[in-house]
């Protein structure tokens, strides 16, 4: 599995995050904790947010430990909003297009989970897409094809909605292709403003998801990156969380649920 760490808040340097602390997302590319495998070297990427509304983006297929470019970039870019991931796929080639965050127009995405069966389902969620959100694929991968359901499905008007509605479209795939429907979905995103993020899965094993006040901010985090520095909240299951500048709200996310709930 992934980790990723997200923040927003009052502009820092992006090492503070991604490079400095002692279990930075760095070090957690080569030894992650609370992953099903200690490495994540199937690349990396940044997207931050500065004076214009789409966010910059940095990948690359290395290790992140073994990318010079990355430790500079930190040390030099400030951002009050800002994505970072590191990568352990579980499908799709390694390659810039597969590495995450994603972006199209002003939205940024980044996911550490899977869809189960996702290469018999793949075709029929591809040819669900409209024309105009189909366009913009360029990768292979599920969490790809996963942002862009969400925006095919309003994400600029409804991020919770979209979200809710993407992951019923991927279990009713699931259904119709014979599958017991499996998705693990833990995920941030952000169009500039506010920061999402979602922990969910079919079963009792969300991968894990967390959040802390970080000076004059927030972050979220696949896992703590300073243990001992930060008052760690745990985001339970079924969570789907906002965080804008006045707070954070978190709201449940139930996405087999609302299904239910429009057939009866």
């Amino acid at each position: 599995m992934c980790r990723w760490a997200a923040y927003l808040g009052e502009a820092i340097f992006l090492e503070e995050i991604v490079t400095a602390p002692s279990h930075s997302l760095i070090v957690q590319s080569r030894d992650a904790r609370e992953a099903k495998s200690p490495t994540n070297a199937d690349g990396f990427g940044l997207a931050w947010y500065g004076g214009r509304p789409e966010p910059g983006l940095y990948r690359d297929i290395l290790p992140a430990w073994s990318d010079p470019n990355l430790k500079s970039l930190c040390q030099q870019i400030r951002s009050g909003l800002f994505l970072a991931h590191v990568r352990a796929s579980t499908g799709g080639g390694t390659s810039r297009m597969n590495c995450h965050p994603f972006i199209s127009g002003r939205w940024s995405f980044m996911h550490n989970g899977q869809i189960h069966g996702f290469e018999r389902i793949r075709r029929g969620l591809e040819n669900s897409l409209s024309d105009a959100v189909y366009d913009r694929r360029s990768g292979s991968t599920d969490s790809e094809l996963f942002f862009l359901l969400m925006i095919d499905e309003g994400l600029s008007r409804d991020p919770h909605g979209a979200a809710t509605r993407a992951a019923n479209r991927v279990l009713d795939a699931s259904r119709r292709a014979g599958l017991d429907p499996a998705l693990k979905l833990t995920a941030a995103f952000s169009d500039g403003k506010a920061l999402h993020a979602v922990r969910y899965a079919t079963d009792d094993h969300a991968p894990t998801l967390y959040t802390s006040a970080f000076g004059r901010g927030r972050c979220i985090v696949s896992e703590p990156f300073d243990r001992e520095g930060g008052e760690w909240q745990t985001i339970p299951p079924s969570s789907f969380v906002t965080i804008a500048r006045d707070g954070m709200v978190v709201r449940p996310f139930t996405p087999a649920l609302a299904e239910l709930a429009l057939a009866s």
